[in-house]
């Protein structure tokens, strides 16, 4: 404002230098004063200082105001700038609380949104490196076990430490047992792991779903009957062409009917529904086996959950065929869930009929 006052007194007195040695000016600006005077018929005109002060006051306020909404702004500016430093230390909780206008308000809007985006990323590294670290530690505890049976068996082997040739193939075929619950895993590691992939490949073919499950129950009838166990298939369609891989299919059937074989505890029936709803076909596999307890229904699908962790010591198991099954199921752009209570134990899968491109590559990628 100081500089303002000072420049406003040197055009003054630059004017009226100018006056003073122009007469022609001076003659030009009385001329001008009388005209105005005239025509508005006002006298306000003749006195310089009722036009040139108001004139420099309003451009002093101008100049005034634009210097003040500049420095306002470097403010505003400098105050993002420390907010930034401070989320950059490491304080990802905090965002920047104020709300301005203009573009200010969309860069602290872009800078909060790419600290939400930065802080989902982080979490979801940390849940990558968590589920990393408890895949290596169940794989590594599961091997360990089998491992451990082998290398002690084979141990008393190798030491001589038996007394008779059958009571070596006794411990030969206990190595021998171990070794392949050791494959299993390790081959449903892999299966895993595979279907896992956000760009696994989906071999699509058009089959029957009925005749491929029909063809699956006939498969384990002998195992069924040795536990006393009926597999049946129930339908309403003569038939159901639908859309899939039928090898990865197999294997999701092969999955659930095998632990209802192996868990289904007490089970006199695996049914097997097929039903047609829409553009969808619903297929159900349920026992009447021992209910699974309700707070075991959300976990089933994570990997190496076992619902009872004695018993599965006793019956062979990698905890990983659920898992596998339900990544198959979001391959093919369908989904899966379970059920339980006295009557049935059911596992419910919901499978498009068509293929859909694009739900089946937004499957893949979860």
């Amino acid at each position: 404002m100081i500089l303002l006052l000072l420049l406003n007194v040197a055009i003054m007195v630059v004017l009226s230098q100018m006056l003073n040695n122009s007469p022609n000016l001076s003659d030009a600006i009385y001329r001008s004063k009388n005209i105005f005077a005239s025509s508005l018929d006002s006298d306000i005109f003749w006195s310089g200082r009722n036009f040139v002060f108001p004139f420099f006051f309003i451009v002093d306020a101008l100049i005034v105001f634009w210097r003040l909404i500049r420095r306002y702004r470097q403010m505003q500016l400098r105050h993002i700038i420390n907010e930034l430093h401070y989320i950059a230390d490491g304080n990802y909780n905090y965002r920047i609380p104020f709300e301005l206008r203009g573009d200010l308000s969309k860069v602290v809007a872009s800078i909060n949104g790419l600290v939400d985006s930065t802080v989902a990323a982080i979490e979801d590294e940390r849940e990558i490196e968590k589920s990393k670290d408890e895949l290596i530690t169940n794989v590594s505890h599961d091997i360990r076990t089998p491992l451990t049976s082998i290398i002690g068996y084979l141990g008393l082997i190798e030491d001589g430490q038996y007394q008779t040739q059958e009571e070596a193939l006794k411990y030969t075929h206990i190595a021998y047992t171990k070794a392949k619950q050791m494959k299993s895993l390790v081959d449903d590691l892999f299966e895993y792991t595979k279907v896992r992939q956000p760009s696994v490949p989906v071999n699509r073919v058009s089959f029957d779903m009925i005749q491929l499950v029909e063809q699956l129950a006939a498969e384990f009838e002998l195992e069924a009957d040795k536990k006393g166990v009926q597999v049946l298939v129930e339908t309403s369609e003569s038939s159901l062409i639908m859309d899939g891989d039928t090898e990865k299919l197999v294997r999701v059937f092969s999955n659930l009917i095998t632990n209802a074989l192996k868990y289904g505890t007490g089970a006199t029936q695996i049914v097997i529904k097929i039903e047609k709803a829409g553009t969808e076909a619903i297929l159900t596999v349920k026992n009447n086996g021992t209910p699974i307890p309700r707070e075991s229904l959300d976990q089933l699908f994570d990997r190496f959950y076992r619902v009872d962790e004695s018993r599965s010591q006793e019956i062979s198991g990698t905890g990983l065929g659920l898992a596998i099954s339900q990544n198959i199921v979001n391959l093919h752009g369908g989904y899966i869930y379970a059920q339980s209570n006295r009557q049935w134990t059911s596992f419910i899968i919901h499978l498009p009929l068509k293929a859909n491109t694009s739900k089946d590559s937004s499957a893949g990628s979860r």
